[in-house]
């Protein structure tokens, strides 16, 4: 057995079901995946898949290339086809990366993994493009061995390896692959990288992949004790809402403030706010008057503060209030214009299961002047007062769903139900829920501006 061979045994999960490989038909994933055929236990288990960018014409002739080398292997062989072209503001590597990765996440289920060939000039390279853009500890970790992926994990056997180890396998089995005319042109930073500072470089530093590979390992530790801290400095400071107290925030040091808020951006699923967005946050929204109510919008999210608490929404399209969605009485689910959702489950109170059949359901939005009568309170009260009352800030409430039966205010999303309809002798009722924009995490307001 080959040294490559032990390495991505140990790296299997006992419980792997299907096993993926990112497989480019070069010579790395050619060397990945010829290794995982000589694992007779996990041979059956194995799809290699060719993700087509559509952005050289010489990528057709990989994709034959790819599944004629699987079938010769005697694996399974998936072609997925992607649009790579960079948005405004991306790279072709990231558009192309991101592309790839959105294709592959969707194949493994639960005990799945995708594995990739990247080794330890990758992380070299890696590491050195982090810090060449003023990376912290955790861009300077690089690439991590192993990481949730989908339902399943992605990993990297190979990311200790060295890639003249990977070469001198390829040319002893006498293995064909494939060469992206591309790897040569230098106006990609990667490939720069490659073609000609690390050369260069290890003239001087011959070990310098497998040093760096070390830092990069010793700052993955750091950056996971940083983790830990930031989460239990958090939880003392989030709010039910997933907004931030802004009176317990000030009350940790000035160091570990930024840490916190960078931790629920991460929390919120949302993309690691820069240095500069971060000193922003402090300086226009939290340092501001009490009384102010500051918006700060950048990188498609919006912070606010609303008395002691500190926002953060992603930033949508704006829709007009005077939108009115019709309920059908059997859809169980209304979609809603910012992307959350209205759900009615079977309940023994709530709303009457026969009001709501036997009449005309709408979904609308404040307009101002609406009224409803709650249980167990006397008469009638207006919303604007309730909203108040509830502390909901004020760009919320114009988004909030009202559930109307029969032009009646019947329910203020899921927050209050009209005493008129609040049935409980009957057998069969609806209670009303707001699924609002949700992260991998957390569960999130989606507000407009």
């Amino acid at each position: 057995m080959s040294e490559l061979t032990s390495i991505v045994r140990a790296a299997l999960p006992v419980t792997t079901e299907q096993i993926y490989i990112a497989y480019s038909g070069g010579i790395d994933s050619q060397v990945l995946l010829h290794v995982c055929t000589q694992l007779a236990e996990f041979k059956e288990k194995i799809t290699a898949v060719y993700v087509h960018h559509g952005l050289q014409a010489i990528a057709e002739s990989w994709a034959i290339h790819c599944q004629q080398e699987a079938e010769k292997l005697g694996v399974n062989f998936q072609l997925l086809r992607v649009n790579a072209q960079p948005q405004l503001g991306e790279s072709p590597e990231a558009a192309a990366r991101n592309a790839r990765y959105q294709a592959l996440q969707p194949l493994l289920d639960k005990n799945d993994v995708l594995l990739v060939a990247q080794h330890r000039e990758d992380q070299l390279e890696t590491v050195l493009l982090q810090l060449f853009r003023g990376a912290g500890v955790q861009g300077l970790s690089a690439m991590p061995k192993a990481i949730a992926f989908g339902a399943g994990q992605l990993l990297r056997p190979f990311l200790d390896i060295a890639k003249q180890t990977i070469q001198t396998y390829a040319e002893a089995q006498h293995l064909c692959w494939v060469t992206d005319p591309s790897n040569a042109c230098d106006d990609f930073d990667r490939n720069f990288l490659r073609n000609q500072v690390i050369p260069l470089l290890k003239t001087r530093w011959a070990q310098l992949d497998k040093t760096v590979a070390r830092s990069a390992q010793h700052c993955a530790t750091a950056q996971q004790t940083l983790a830990d801290v930031a989460e239990q400095l958090f939880a003392e400071v989030v709010n039910a809402d997933n907004s931030l107290s802004i009176a317990r925030l000030q009350r940790l040091s000035l160091q570990k403030q930024p840490l916190v808020v960078r931790h629920w951006f991460s929390e919120l699923g949302l993309k690691m706010p820069s240095v500069a967005f971060v000193a922003a946050i402090f300086t226009e929204v939290i340092s501001a008057k009490p009384s102010a109510e500051p918006t700060l919008k950048k990188a498609g999210v919006v912070l606010r503060r609303y008395q002691d608490k500190l926002y953060c929404e992603k930033e949508l399209p704006c829709f007009e209030n005077t939108l009115q969605l019709t309920w059908q009485a059997f859809d169980d689910k209304l979609q809603l214009p910012d992307g959350s959702l209205l759900q009615r489950n079977p309940s023994l109170t709530g709303i009457s299961f026969s009001a709501w059949q036997q009449a005309r359901v709408t979904v609308r939005f404040r307009q101002g002047g609406e009224k409803i009568r709650l249980p167990h309170r006397n008469g009638q009260h207006t919303l604007k007062k309730l909203l108040q009352e509830a502390q909901i800030p004020p760009w919320q409430r114009d988004k909030i769903p009202l559930l109307y039966v029969d032009e009646q205010l019947v329910a203020v999303a899921d927050l209050w139900l009209s005493a008129d309809f609040q049935a409980t002798i009957e057998t069969r009722c609806y209670q009303l829920y707001w699924l609002k924009q949700v992260s991998s995490k957390t569960k999130i307001l989606e507000c407009k501006t």
